[in-house]
C-alpha cells in the first residue's frame, strides 16, 4: 500500500490554511522531537511533510501530483528545485514502471496524462531522497574588552526555527577575541532532512569599546596626551597597559604629534598564534594650552622671536612644486 500523503501526516484537509497547516506542524513536532523523547523517523516525516506544504511553489507542484492519482513522494522539502527525486513504498518499483500503467505509455511520454509533464518534475528518476544537512545558525554575544582581552564563558540560550524548541549552550569566549571573530559549534544548529546531520551554530563576537585603548587584531592601540612643553623638552610618562600594570615610557625632547612608541608583548593574545601576544602601541598626542599665564606668554614671544628656524620653508617648496 502507498504511504499516507503529506497531508494526512500532518492531520490537516488538503484546503488547510497556511496557519493550520503551521500549528499542526508545531503540535507535532513537540510530541515527536528526538530531544523530547519521541520518535526520529516520524519526525523527519512531519517535518518533511510540512517543509512541502508551508512553501506555496512546493505545495502547489504536489497537489498536482495528488490530482492526476499521485503518490505521495519525499524530498519535496529536503533538496527543493527541479529535478529532485519522489519516493515512494508501492511495490518498490521506479514512477517510469508505475506510470507506463496508464494508457501504454511511458512516464516520460505523458501517457493517460497528456499535457501535464512529468519529466519536469521526477527529473526522469526515481531515486530515493537524499539526505540534506540542516542549516546553519548564526548568534552575536556582546563581551567586554577584558573579556575579550582575557577570555571567558558564557551561557546562551536560542530556538530551532523549525522546531521553536530552546537549547542551550556554554560559548567559551577565547583569549585575544577580537571584534566579528567567529565562533563555531559543530552540529548544534538546524534539524537536517532525510537524515542529514544538523548545520552548525555561528557565533560572532562583538567587543565592547574602551575609554583609553582600542584593539587592532592582537595588537593594542592607546593615545597620550602630553604637553607642548613635554614634547619640546622631553619628558617620561607613567602609562597603563591593559592588564592593569603601569610602564614608563621616555619621551625624547623634539617628539613630534603623531609619534607612535611600541611596547612588545603587553598587547592581547594572539588568537591565531598561541603562546604570542601583540603590542602596546602608544601614540604621542601633543597638547596646545588654551590659555596662557603672563610669564608664559612672555617666554613664549621671547623664544618665538630668537628662533631662527624657517618653520614653513619645506612647506612652501612642495606647495610650489605642486
Amino acid at each position: 500500500m502507498a504511504t499516507k500523503n503529506f497531508y494526512d501526516v500532518l492531520g490537516v484537509k488538503r484546503d488547510a490554511s497556511q496557519d493550520e497547516i503551521k500549528k499542526a506542524f508545531r503540535k507535532l513536532a513537540q510530541k515527536h522531537h528526538p530531544d523530547a523523547g519521541g520518535d526520529e523517523e516520524k519526525f523527519k516525516e512531519i517535518s518533511e511533510a510540512y517543509d512541502t506544504l508551508s512553501d506555496p511553489e512546493k505545495r502547489k507542484e504536489y497537489d498536482q501530483i495528488l490530482m492526476f492519482g499521485g503518490i505521495p513522494g519525499a524530498d519535496f522539502g529536503g533538496n527543493g528545485g527541479r529535478g529532485r527525486a519522489y519516493t515512494t513504498t508501492v511495490n518498490a518499483g521506479d514512477w517510469a514502471d508505475i506510470f507506463s500503467g496508464f494508457g501504454g505509455a511511458q512516464a516520460s511520454e505523458g501517457g493517460g496524462f497528456s499535457g501535464f509533464d512529468f519529466s519536469s518534475i521526477f527529473g526522469g528518476q526515481g531515486r530515493a531522497a537524499r539526505p540534506a544537512k540542516g542549516g546553519d545558525l548564526t548568534l552575536s554575544i556582546e563581551v567586554s574588552f577584558t573579556e575579550a582581552l582575557e577570555g571567558a564563558q558564557r551561557k546562551i540560550t536560542y530556538r530551532i526555527p523549525s522546531t521553536g524548541d530552546e537549547q542551550s549552550l556554554t560559548v567559551k569566549i577565547p583569549a585575544g577575541a577580537v571584534e566579528g571573530g567567529k565562533l563555531r559549534y559543530k552540529k548544534r544548529g538546524e534539524y537536517g532532512a532525510n537524515g542529514g546531520e544538523r548545520g552548525d551554530l555561528v557565533i560572532t563576537t562583538h567587543v565592547a569599546s574602551h575609554p583609553v585603548f582600542s584593539r587592532d587584531g592582537a595588537d593594542v592601540r592607546m593615545d597620550l596626551p602630553i604637553s607642548i612643553y613635554e614634547a619640546a623638552l622631553g619628558t617620561t610618562v607613567e602609562i597603563p597597559t591593559p592588564r592593569g600594570q603601569t610602564v614608563r615610557l621616555r619621551v625624547p625632547a623634539g617628539t613630534q604629534e603623531g609619534k607612535t612608541f611600541r611596547f612588545k608583548d603587553l598587547g592581547a593574545p594572539n588568537v591565531k598564534k598561541k603562546g604570542q601576544n601583540g603590542a602596546l602601541l602608544v601614540t604621542v598626542r601633543i597638547q596646545v594650552p588654551k590659555e596662557l599665564s603672563k610669564e608664559e606668554r612672555e617666554a613664549l614671544e621671547k623664544a618665538q622671536a630668537e628662533d631662527p628656524t624657517a618653520w614653513r620653508e619645506d612647506f612652501w617648496a612642495k606647495a610650489r612644486q605642486a
